[in-house]
């Protein structure tokens, strides 16, 4: 049922399995960043992605895993009895098996929300679901994987998410904002690569500029760290 096979998610043998999907770990923690920072949510974590961000801190996903059924993975989600689920990676469109688990999640009831690149097309994801969606940035070494069209296929129910390394990422970002008059899609999150900038310092230049964003940090980094499944 939930054998695991050495196939990765974009090879034949994925594709012959549509109604299942490589997961890499379903766990139970605080929702640790986004609009619903602080629920208990339950995060169905996707094996793979085709990006390769220099402050990942999911490498782990990248490979391994195991197959699971889409409805092994309703059983398991139920079994915590939270409202809140995220399907996050990895980059979890990565696989096509993820917008039928998706719809499947919406239908059973739960908030459900989507962490994803933006690298991939996003227009076939259940409008039910919440798109938090990374623009990338310099200093992620995959700008030039942004994928601008997705904007189109936001609602202001969605996020957009920015990662930033360093000040120069910070005006990159700003210009994003005016350019694409991102604040009037949906609301817009500027995170501090934990390590790499000081949140005091992103802080402080959104607070000097009064950029329309939400400031934030990752909630469960500063509760239990790097640790995996958390």
């Amino acid at each position: 049922m939930n054998e695991p096979i050495s196939a990765m998610p974009d090879s034949p043998a994925a594709e012959a399995s549509p109604e299942r999907l490589r997961i890499t770990e379903i766990f139970l923690s605080l929702q640790g960043e986004s609009r619903s920072v602080g629920w208990p949510t339950v995060f169905v974590r996707l094996t793979g992605c085709p990006l390769r961000c220099g402050y990942c801190d999911t490498t782990y996903a990248f490979q391994g895993g195991e197959w699971m059924l889409l409805d092994d993975i309703l059983a398991r989600t139920e079994a915590f009895n939270v409202k809140h689920v995220t399907v996050t990676g990895g980059e979890p469109l990565a696989q096509k098996a993820c917008l039928p688990l998706l719809e499947k999640l919406c239908d059973a009831g739960y908030e459900v929300s989507l962490e994803t690149s933006g690298a991939l097309d996003v227009a076939r994801v259940d409008p039910r679901v919440v798109k938090v969606m990374d623009l990338k940035t310099p200093g992620s070494g995959e700008v030039e994987r942004n994928r601008y069209c997705n904007l189109e296929h936001l609602n202001p129910r969605d996020q957009i998410k920015f990662v930033l390394c360093d000040r120069a990422d910070y005006d990159w970002a700003k210009e994003q904002l005016a350019k694409y008059e991102l604040p009037h899609l949906c609301e817009v999150l500027f995170s501090p690569v934990q390590g790499q900038l000081a949140p005091r310092d992103l802080a402080d230049w959104i607070v000097a500029d009064r950029l329309p964003v939400r400031f934030q940090i990752q909630l469960h980094k500063y509760l239990w760290g790097d640790v995996a499944g958390r």
